[in-house]
């Protein structure tokens, strides 16, 4: 038996490749869906809106007792249990902190139009005149906000 020579190895080696790529173009015909698949990506997002504006309900009116604050340490009005709305911020919302002062640690961001309800104040630190307030829907949502971002919400008597 003589030994198959290089060039016939080479031939037949071309050929039995040749065979694969028809048979897999053969198959890639046979099993093709008709059209391409597509895939359609869905962003899923939830958006919260922002507190408005809006007259608040019976259970949020403010206390009709009167405090006497210093009208030059409070120029603007603000008085204990008034409801105040964030404001003059341009959206970017007000850092409400632990104590009064701009060196105090932030306790979290108010938004723009966001009410609050009066609990202590006013105080001076760091230039600003400083208000404790709590969010009338979460004890948890208070902090102290400079007035100067702050301004009082009018409540309509309700009939």
């Amino acid at each position: 038996m003589s030994k198959p020579s290089i060039g016939l190895l080479i031939a037949a080696g071309i050929g039995l490749g040749g065979l694969g790529f028809v048979v897999l173009l053969v198959l890639m015909i046979l099993l093709r869906t008709g059209s391409a698949a597509t895939i359609e990506i869905t962003a899923v997002y939830t958006v919260i809106p922002a507190p408005t504006s809006t007259t608040l309900p019976d259970a949020f009116q403010a206390p009709t007792a009167t405090s006497t604050i210093d009208p030059l340490l409070n120029p603007t009005g603000i008085r204990l249990g008034e409801y105040v709305q964030v404001y003059g911020t341009g959206g970017e919302g007000l850092r409400l902190r632990t104590k009064p002062g701009t060196r105090s640690a932030v306790m979290f961001l108010a938004m723009e139009e966001e009410v609050f309800q009066v609990l202590d104040g006013p105080v001076p630190a760091d230039g600003y005149v400083w208000w404790y307030l709590q969010a009338p829907y979460d004890k948890n949502r208070s902090g102290w906000a400079a007035a100067d971002f702050l301004k009082i919400v009018e409540l309509t008597p309700q009939p």
